[in-house]
């Protein structure tokens, strides 16, 4: 059996002012892989532009951390426009390719900050894009993990727990076990955006490595 493999640039690059996650666009490869493998494609997203974001930091980290046989596929949200339903059925580029890189992706890992006991807003502006127009939702049905880093002590708890409400609505089947909440984050990661702690790594890929069993078993799942 032939799939198509994804092959990443550097994990990240430096900006002035912090880091970043390198959002390359990837470049397939063929290669050949055991009967009954497949890949397992993540689209990875971070609910925060700022330069230097821990989140940001995270999803990186992820990148070294997926299981044998899967790969994430980075997305940034900065070029996603402010949803206006005058123009959902004919969206913008950046919006037809959210909802295209969700459809092709196998599963979902979202990273959010937490603002005001809730998500950025910048998240939920590219979830509703994506979920419109009705009817046409991007999401529907797509497995997905979350987890979210911040400098405070409960490390995004509430923001994951409002995220997991809008999944709900959205249909999206949600991977429950770990949760993957990184509090206290300044120490967690390096000066150079590494993510430096061990059992947060150790988090990490179980969070992945069930992601990617769960979205297996749902789609070798009889009708």
């Amino acid at each position: 059996m032939r799939v198509r493999l994804i092959q990443f640039q550097r994990l990240e690059r430096r900006r002035p002012g912090g880091w970043q996650c390198d959002f390359g666009r990837p470049d397939p490869i063929d290669c050949g892989v055991g009967q009954g493998l497949r890949q397992a494609g993540i689209l990875g997203i971070a609910g925060s532009l700022r330069r230097g974001s821990y989140n940001q930091a995270a999803l990186c980290a992820a990148k070294s951390l997926v299981p044998e046989n899967s790969e994430i596929d980075l997305f940034p949200l900065d070029g996603i426009p402010l949803f206006n339903e005058d123009d959902e059925k004919r969206p913008p580029s950046s919006v037809v390719e959210l909802k295209k890189r969700i459809r092709s992706a196998n599963s979902v890992l979202i990273v959010t900050t937490e603002y005001n006991c809730s998500i950025p807003g910048v998240l939920k502006n590219a979830i509703d894009w994506a979920s419109r127009p009705h009817g046409d939702s991007a999401w529907f049905g797509k497995s997905a993990a979350i987890m979210g880093a911040s400098p405070g002590a409960i490390g995004t708890a509430r923001a994951q727990q409002h995220l997991r409400q809008i999944f709900v609505a959205l249909n999206l089947l949600l991977l429950n076990t770990p949760e993957v909440v990184i509090a206290d984050a300044a120490h967690r990661f390096n000066e150079d955006g590494k993510l430096i702690h061990e059992p947060t790594k150790e988090l990490i890929r179980e969070l992945l490595k069930n992601l990617v069993d769960f979205t297996r078993r749902i789609s070798s799942a009889p009708a």
